[in-house]
């Protein structure tokens, strides 16, 4: 076939219905057609796998696509079968089909109707595989998330290392390689691994203009943090990362409890869940999904707003990746990222059980993001240095989009330490990384200074005006700034640029900002001012109590059923002036605030507006405590009239704490029917003596019941007989 006869738009507008390519498709496309060894790096949602979809649908044999996730392959199979009326023409050949299945493979590609067969790289391996394809046609093949190939790439796979001699077998077909995320290194590995060497590179710009980039020191309130983040984003989709699936849980629970409609998302729930909680992102049922970085792969959904990394990523690649889940469709994303060494720390800690070699890779990689998150220079020009792109920021489209840019830190002239540094560089042979560099200028030892004799030099110490993080940011801005680079071959070891070497002969003004500090006193510092401002308004406290003496009044219920002290205490402290802003406070739910709190938030209101009140604007977050599980058991299980005994059992409780449960859930406005329960151990007269007294009280407390019965009932039938009463008169 020859590639010149064949119109490509006319067959894009067949398949994709699509009127014209995208960035480098096109390119990429004649290559193959060209039987051309091709090599694409191009970011995700850049429209990657179009390049290999369309040129194996129109041309003779069966195009082999390697890819490492099976419910990706799924999707991709499913897609391609959409546009065709023919089921074979796209496969999945792995080790969930049934034999059945595995022949239907085989007679589809036989008989050519199959372009497109998917596989795992282990079942590429399997030799029974490996000869019927030797039998068949084959177009080329595709070998997709070609960065695993390498143990520089966030993702390395071992089974990927064998693909080159599985290729070499199938006899010479064209090879074409795709990854989404690949530093200069790591293109090299996959050159050198996939023996392409003389493959045509396509590499489209990593540079996202529309994604805003911002890193926020993590405190210790960083739920409420991103609480009202999402607040502010109200109705716009987002995606939350952590690392760990507790973690994932836990954010679900505390959005939930606020009011924000969220699921998670990780590899410990089921396939089912896993995949109800998808579609319900994707169809909009839900606005955030909480998930470990098992989610995404393969999602496409276009209009994701917010990406927020509640902990820090492993590596810039996935980092990269994860963010660029958001603003697929060109439009606004906000990529926010929270930022504490002790995260890193936590890191470090989990590498320190593998073998050496991957750890030194690993912590390479996460001193990469350690950079990332402290430097002050532009967060993008920083990350496209990072996958070996330039870019300037007067020029660059999108060059304001980060909290760098908008909020510049001070600048100071550092020429004279840039040739500092340089110098030794220069005259330490071009053998240390960074930390051996600053370590020499500062006059620090270790094993390796010690080993090469560093320390006997005239230049050591030659920077000891200066602290380890002043010179760690000088190296990495000069590092973006291209007067050094990094050595790809023995990684992390630095070298002057040919710009560095002219530098030295002419060193020209350097502006350096300073790093971010992100200290944990910082922190202290910040939740104490929240602590110490944690006094009551007296004077609106007492406001606050004449009114709900009116309401109960005109309710006819005791002042406690419409909200207890403690609530009001914190109405005086939050000044809450919304319905929802009040169920957030310390024992209100939902209910109780719509049934009650109208006249509540209007005296606020005004209270606030003639006194000039300036609102804590991190109104509290609710929070779950490992509870709030509890609390929809013992709600679900009520309704079923379980009997108490066996619920405070199954939750491991003891009868006490699973009354202050059951007190805590109908104090904040939710109904328990207990009834049933209680007609076991009081008669109607005696439940109707303790209603009464209830309804007469000014009191709901305990010891006052406890006198007024003097004996006739024990703690645990008045408390039961309290929680059915608030229940009854007030929700």
């Amino acid at each position: 076939m020859n590639p010149n006869e064949i119109d490509i738009h006319k067959e894009l507008k067949k398949y994709f219905g699509f009127d014209q390519f995208k960035g480098l498709q096109e390119q990429v496309i004649k290559s193959i057609l060209n039987k051309t060894n091709t090599f694409v790096i191009m970011p995700t949602g850049g429209g990657k796998s179009l390049c290999y979809q369309l040129p194996a649908l129109f041309q003779n044999g069966t195009a082999i696509v390697v890819s490492p996730l099976i419910a990706l392959m799924k999707n991709q199979v499913d897609a391609i079968r959409s546009v065709s009326s023919e089921d074979g023409i796209a496969h999945v050949l792995n080790s969930s089909l049934t034999k059945t299945e595995i022949n239907q493979v085989k007679k589809d590609i036989v008989s050519g109707i199959t372009k497109l067969l998917y596989v795992a790289p282990e079942s590429l391996a399997k030799e029974e595989y490996v000869e019927f394809l030797k039998s068949v046609p084959i177009s080329f093949i595709a070998i997709d998330e070609a960065h695993c190939i390498s143990e520089w790439g966030h993702d390395f796979r071992p089974e990927y290392r064998n693909l080159k001699n599985i290729i070499k077998h199938l006899g010479n077909v064209p090879v074409i390689g795709l990854t989404a995320t690949a530093t200069p290194k790591v293109q090299e590995d996959i050159l050198k691994n996939l023996d392409m060497s003389d493959a045509k590179t396509f590499k489209a710009s990593f540079n996202r203009p529309n994604l805003f980039y911002e890193v926020r020191p993590k405190t210790k309130n960083v739920e409420s943090d991103i609480i009202k983040f999402i607040k502010q984003n109200k109705g716009k989709s987002g995606i939350i990362y952590c690392l760990s699936r507790k973690k994932v849980e836990e954010i679900a629970q505390v959005l939930q409890v606020n009011g924000i409609s969220a699921v998670p998302y990780h590899a410990g729930l089921d396939a089912k869940t896993r995949a109800k909680h998808q579609d319900m992102f994707l169809m909009e049922d839900v606005e955030v999904v909480v998930a470990t970085i098992a989610f995404g792969m393969g999602i496409d959904k276009p209009d994701v707003r917010f990406v927020i990394h509640h902990d820090i990523p492993k590596s810039l690649e996935s980092y990269y990746q994860e963010t660029g889940r958001a603003g697929r469709d060109g439009g606004e994303g906000h990529c926010l990222a929270y930022y504490s060494y002790k995260d890193v720390e936590k890191l470090e800690k989990f590498m320190s059980g593998k073998p050496v070699a991957e750890q030194e890779i690993g912590f390479a990689l996460l001193q990469e993001v350690v950079a990332y998150a402290e430097t002050s220079m532009s967060r993008r020009k920083f990350l496209l240095h990072y996958f070996g792109e330039e870019f300037d920021n007067e020029t660059g489209e999108g060059g304001d989009m980060d909290d760098n840019v908008r909020n510049p830190k001070p600048k100071s002239e550092a020429k004279d330490n840039v040739v500092k540094v340089l110098q030794v560089v220069r005259d330490t042979k071009h053998l240390y990384k960074s930390k051996e560099i600053v370590f020499t200028l500062m006059g620090k030892i270790n094993a390796v200074i010690k080993a090469h004799r560093t320390d006997s030099q005239d230049f050591f110490g030659c920077g000891n005006d200066k602290e380890e993080r002043y010179w760690m940011a000088l190296i990495r801005q000069v590092l973006v700034a291209g007067l050094l680079k990094k050595d790809i071959e023995t990684y992390g070891i630095l070298k002057l640029s040919p710009e560095g070497i002219a530098y030295l002969k002419n060193p020209t003004s350097f502006m350096m900002t300073e790093d971010h500090e992100y200290s944990e006193e910082e922190d202290d510092a910040i939740v104490a001012a929240s602590k110490s401002s944690g006094t009551a308004d007296e004077a609106l406290m007492a406001m606050l109590k004449d009114l709900r003496k009116k309401e109960a009044k005109k309710l006819g219920v005791p002042p406690f059923v419409v909200f207890q002290d403690p609530s009001l205490e914190d109405m005086a402290l939050k000044y809450p002036i919304s319905i929802e802003e009040l169920s957030n406070v310390h024992g209100v739910g939902e209910g109780k605030a719509k049934k009650y709190g109208k006249p509540f938030v209007d005296l606020i209101a005004r209270y606030v507006d003639e006194n000039d009140i300036i609102r804590p604007d991190d109104l509290v977050v609710k929070s779950t405590g490992a509870n709030s599980a509890n609390k929809l058991y013992i709600i679900q299980n009520i309704d079923r009239k379980l009997s108490l005994e066996d619920i405070a059992k199954a939750k491991g409780l003891t009868m006490d704490n699973l009354l202050k449960e059951m007190e805590q859930i109908v104090y904040s406005g939710t109904k328990l029917n207990i009834k049933y329960w209680i007609d076991e151990i009081l008669d109607d007269e005696q439940q109707d003596e303790i209603h009464d007294y209830f309804m007469d009280s000014q009191t709901d407390k305990i010891e006052d019941a406890l006198k007024e019965f003097d004996g006739d009932y024990d703690i645990e039938e008045l408390r039961l007989m309290r929680i059915k009463f608030i229940s009854e008169v007030a929700n």
